[in-house]
């Protein structure tokens, strides 16, 4: 069967509508909406679905502290009530915390001799994200591709001579799992082959992945993108297995961006035993 648990809209830094995302899910045996840092795409994306027979799920991509020897640790919440008055104060915080972080890169590109007139545009809604910078970049000649502008200018160990990259301020890992259950949602580790920089060369040092994972079950981390469109094989079988050892539900997404990551396919092929814990748990 067809799921897709982590795809991105034009509310963060997709380049496809909610809409236009449930169209392309025409057929999927459930279906989420994981948008960076904000749900403003979920009542129009759910409504699409509905409309297409598609089961819908309302989610969120959040930016969280990563634990001591990590470098990235993406959130997924799932099955979160956007209207929740607790989740929507938390998601202002950080948003506050993306927009500093931006107005430092800003400066950056400025000291560059490089001034981003119109960067708010790319943006579809309050959130202005990398990938928006990066196509600006491209855009105006500063860059051939997305990729090219990202690694010379936006990621931490971008040319000393080029970065602009800023770190911004990501909550605890407490305090986001609390957000998202007090809002009646799954937490999901997001694509855990990067939760160390190194592991996209080297490959995941799985021992330390299953020490990590197990203190973070404790913690209140209810599942793990165990299939993600970017593993290998291997990798999708292992962390599956450190997952179900654990007792973790075990999730599956794309990760898709629309033209922003155009190798990216939308939708993920699973195997009903593989997904239906997530799924009951979902309600579908």
């Amino acid at each position: 069967m067809t799921v897709d648990f982590h795809v991105h809209s034009t509310a963060s830094d997709g380049t496809f509508s909610p809409t236009m995302l449930a169209e392309k899910a025409a057929g999927f045996a459930a279906f989420a909406l994981t948008d960076h840092d904000n749900m403003d795409g979920v009542a129009e994306c759910g409504a699409a679905c509905a409309g297409a027979g598609v089961p819908f799920v309302a989610g969120i991509e959040l930016s969280i502290e990563p634990g001591e020897g990590f470098d990235k640790f993406h959130l997924l919440g799932l099955g979160v009530d956007p209207a929740n008055e607790g989740l929507r104060h938390f998601l202002r915080r950080i948003l506050d915390g993306r927009n500093i972080r931006n107005a430092a890169i800003l400066e950056n590109f400025r000291r560059l001799g490089i001034d981003m007139v119109g960067i708010e545009s790319y943006s579809h809604g309050e959130v202005l994200a990398r990938p928006h910078f990066a196509r600006w970049l491209m855009e105006h000649g500063y860059a051939k591709s997305v990729l090219e502008a990202f690694e010379r200018y936006l990621l931490p160990d971008s040319p000393a001579e080029t970065r602009c990259y800023e770190e911004r301020w990501h909550p605890s890992q407490t305090d986001a799992f609390a957000a998202v259950h007090g809002a009646g949602g799954l937490c999901v580790m997001a694509h855990p082959k990067y939760w160390r920089r190194t592991w996209k060369t080297t490959g995941p040092d799985f021992s330390a992945a299953r020490r990590e994972l197990a203190r973070l079950k404790e913690a209140g981390l209810d599942g793990v993108e165990a299939r993600y469109q970017a593993n290998r094989p291997e990798e999708d079988e292992e962390f599956t297995r450190i997952a179900t050892d654990l007792g973790f539900l075990l999730s599956a997404g794309s990760d898709f961006h629309g033209a922003n990551k155009p190798c990216i396919p939308l939708g993920m092929e699973v195997g009903e035993p593989f997904i239906a814990p997530l799924l009951e748990r979902l309600g579908i």
